[in-house]
């Protein structure tokens, strides 16, 4: 049994990548620790990924997650690594991470990062019935 956080991130191949489909993710006890104050902040992360090749093994997910609990960490800064280790690990045809922090001295925050392949278009929405309406 595992019992501590690790930085390495385990795929498997994608058993559909003739098709766009969409992964959602949410991690509801995300932690890191205020780089000013050393106190503990509290976050959902949401990871949004249309996969291409890989999809990312969700235990090796949980245990990257957790090794953020003890590192100091702006929000934009953990967001946006977190972005890059998911785009480099599985060069998604699309990614989006948001972080919703809890409050911290009346404000809260939100921060999104997104990657999409440059040769890669979202597939038009189908709309049912009558527009006009």
């Amino acid at each position: 049994m595992t019992t501590s956080p690790s930085k390495s991130l385990e795929t498997f191949a994608n058993p559909n990548p003739e098709t766009d489909y969409v992964i959602r993710i949410r991690i509801p006890e995300f932690t890191c620790l205020c780089p000013k104050t050393g106190q503990p902040d509290f976050a959902t992360i949401y990871i949004e990924y249309i996969p291409n090749t890989e999809c990312v093994e969700l235990k090796s997910l949980k245990l990257y997650m957790w090794s953020f609990r003890d590192a100091g960490a702006f929000h934009e800064a953990v967001t946006n690594e977190i972005m890059r280790e998911l785009r480099d690990l599985l060069a998604p045809r699309f990614l989006r991470i948001t972080a919703d922090f809890n409050v911290r001295g009346g404000i809260y925050t939100s921060v999104t990062a997104e990657h999409r392949q440059p040769d890669w278009a979202p597939a038009l929405p189908v709309i049912f019935g009558n527009a006009a309406s």
